[in-house]
């Protein structure tokens, strides 16, 4: 493990042991830690705490930046996290045969009872952050992590059931259509 890793593990320790001694010491913060659901709700929670539980390898601190930002040449991570429940898309390059874009999302869901269902097949990779998906044809949702791809054929119906709060989730979203059968 490189430095800067190791000094990012560290640090990312020595927040949780301070996150857990309050939690010990807190009766409302340990109450409030049980009514959890899910990993993002505990990072949320130690968020509005002031604690930086959430971040996973490279990842950069919130608020923190790695470059330009423009989909052309700038950093794929940067740039300034969407409202709580938006979504930003920036097209990183088109062809006529497909479209990738960046997607980043801040504690977004579907609409309750919608469903994706495009004609473009897509693959995502997460950048940053998690996020659960549900798809039609499966009883389970799927949870992602930074670093986990997943390619969804066209005409797969899906909905997005959560992304993580600030600093948000980040998808690198490559769309394109099937040939013609001849």
């Amino acid at each position: 493990m490189a430095e800067a890793q190791l000094q990012q593990f560290l640090e990312k320790v020595r927040q949780l042991n301070a996150f857990v001694a309050l939690s010990e010491a807190d009766p409302a913060l340990r109450q409030a830690l049980r009514e959890c659901g899910d990993h993002q709700q505990v990072v949320a929670l130690a968020r509005s705490r002031g604690f930086e539980i959430g971040r996973r390898w490279g990842e950069p601190p919130p608020g923190g930046s790695r470059g330009a930002g423009n989909a052309a040449g700038g950093s794929l991570l940067s740039g300034p996290c969407p409202p709580a429940g938006e979504e930003i898309t920036t097209v990183v390059l088109e062809t006529p045969q497909s479209r990738l874009e960046k997607i980043h999302s801040c504690s977004a869901s579907s609409p309750e009872g919608f469903w994706y269902d495009q004609t473009e097949n897509e693959w995502v990779l997460l950048l940053q952050g998690s996020a659960r998906l549900q798809f039609a044809d499966e009883s389970e949702p799927r949870q992602l992590a930074c670093g986990d791809a997943l390619l969804i054929s066209a005409g797969r119906r899906h909905r997005l059931l959560a992304s993580d709060p600030h600093p948000g989730t980040i998808w690198l979203a490559l769309f394109w259509r099937d040939p013609p059968a001849h």
